[in-house]
């Protein structure tokens, strides 16, 4: 009996190749989507998913190879063609109109009309009709900027839908979503797929990775690694193929002796965000801070490090209660903060980064009041070296580093400080699994080295694998608190995560 012959695939492109200047971005590189499937696009950064998807979305055009749907060749020129050909991408940054509503947003582009008049009811039933298909009933005449960020992906998706889109390219969708937001879009991709759409999913959380992908197809420097079917895949071996190495433990573990308390918060009040907030760091200890979006975490670290004015409450260390008129305060304490947002809260992006290592380091690197050029540099290479941050010169634009090295560069900054007291508030988000492991790698350092490291993350493998213990917290109060991370659950996490806090 002859062997069934498999369907010609939605997409397929063969051979693609993309060069830079001083950079072979795509090295011949095939993709195969079939109707009906999640494909994972996997690689760390650099690996060449970015350059594959802004062909695939008509943003750039390849130097070599050949692009087909359901068969048939296409040349897609511009962004205008691709979504004609029915590609629609959605990147991690929306490109939504804030002022305009989830109806206008939806048709923008390709509105209803007659006669030369937008036909408004008829785009409003159809828009309810797609949002309440998704699972996300709202009000098609909600402005966007009133909208989550989950609501406002479902608005992207949508407007693709609305533009007949066949296959749907999410890069890094759930980047800023809560736990409950990412498997509300988890449950609308896998109605989507049922449907008959292809979907391309890139994404650096491999949790989510196992959970919506039928297949993996992983890049690395440019150039096309494996793909496998999810079921014949481990997390382990992802992480191999990813980093082109074995990495021992996805969470490197540390024997550190755990000593004294050194920062001491107490009764820590601001507003409805954060409420009698009481904590102590110890010596050589990674304290981690669990809790669902909006619950206080980030607005506890901004109070710590004097962002943020406190209305009530203590901050201790080392015995010695601070009092904190604003950052400058902070930091000359020894306390330093790592912000979830590094790139508009962390970076200057357009100075070099250099310059930006040096920001905080003014007074220790400059010489009556002029900054000494050949101490900076001295001391930023050391740094460099130590940490192994990856660039082409101290010169380059901060800008233009992998959000690995982006994160490095901060905490160079504050490693020069000698900060006592490091606050990472998601360190690894949009980071790739291989520069992850750098991150864990420093965490523990600064932990052997007996600073007191306190640890917010959204991703529960990670302040899990990474604490010793770890707060939970639930609309600005502390819920409870796991005494030992290594033993516990991500399911003892939620439970705390949406319960009513504990008693004082």
């Amino acid at each position: 009996m002859a062997a069934p012959v498999e369907s010609t695939p939605l997409l397929r492109m063969r051979g693609m190749a993309k060069a830079y200047p001083g950079v072979q971005a795509l090295r011949g590189v095939d993709l195969e989507l079939r109707a009906g499937e999640v494909l994972a696009l996997l690689g760390e950064n650099g690996a060449g998913k970015s350059t594959l998807i802004k062909i695939l979305g008509g943003a750039h055009a390849p130097d070599a190879g050949v692009m087909e749907i359901e068969g048939r060749p296409v040349q897609l020129e511009s962004p205008t063609a691709a979504r004609r050909a029915g590609i629609a991408v959605i990147y991690q940054e929306l490109h939504l109109v804030p002022g305009l509503s989830a109806r206008e947003n939806i048709f923008l582009g390709q509105e209803i009309s007659r006669g030369g008049f937008i036909v408004r009811h008829e785009e409003h039933a159809r828009a309810a009709a797609l949002l309440a298909q998704m699972g996300a009933p709202l009000d098609p005449e909600t402005p966007c900027a009133e909208l989550s960020v989950a609501q406002q992906q479902v608005v992207e998706i949508a407007k693709a839908l609305v533009g007949q889109a066949r296959i749907l390219v999410l890069d890094e969708p759930t980047a800023a979503l809560s736990p409950r937001e990412v498997t509300g879009l988890l449950a609308r991709l896998r109605e989507l797929r049922a449907q008959g759409l292809g979907i391309l999913y890139i994404s650096h959380r491999l949790d989510e990775v196992f959970q919506i992908a039928d297949r993996a197809m992983v890049l690395r420097d440019g150039a096309h690694v494996a793909t496998e079917p999810m079921a014949n895949l481990t997390r382990q071996r992802v992480i191999e193929l990813m980093v082109g190495r074995s990495l021992d433990q996805e969470f490197p573990k540390r024997r550190t002796e755990i000593g004294a308390e050194r920062l001491v918060v107490r009764g820590l009040r601001r507003g409805q965000k954060v409420r009698d907030v009481s904590f102590a760091v110890r010596r050589g200890e990674v304290l981690g801070l669990a809790g669902l979006v909006g619950a206080g975490r980030t607005e506890t670290a901004r109070l710590i490090f004097g962002a943020d004015a406190a209305e009530a409450g203590a901050i201790v260390l080392d015995g010695r209660e601070l009092r904190l008129r604003g950052p400058r305060d902070a930091i000359a304490a020894g306390i330093c903060l790592l912000t979830e947002d590094r790139k508009s809260q962390g970076l200057v992006l357009g100075q070099s980064v250099q310059e930006n290592f040096a920001l905080p380091n003014l007074a220790k690197l400059s010489r009556a009041g002029w900054m000494d050029k050949r101490r900076e540099a001295a001391a930023f290479d050391q740094h460099v070296e130590k940490l192994q941050i990856r660039l082409r010169d101290r010169h380059q634009s901060a800008g233009t580093l992998s959000g690995g090295n982006q994160q490095k560069v901060v905490l160079a900054k504050w490693l020069e400080r000698h900060a006592e007291v490091v606050i990472f508030d998601e360190p690894t988000r949009g980071i790739d699994v291989g520069a992850r492991h750098e991150i864990y790698h420093l965490i523990n350092q600064l932990a052997a080295q007996g600073k007191a490291v306190l640890l917010i993350s959204s991703d529960l493998p990670e302040v899990l694998g990474m604490s010793d213990r770890v707060l939970v917290m639930r609309e600005g109060r502390v819920t409870g608190e796991i005494a030992d991370a290594a033993g516990a659950t991500q399911e003892q996490v939620m439970v705390l995560a949406t319960a009513d806090a504990i008693a004082a």
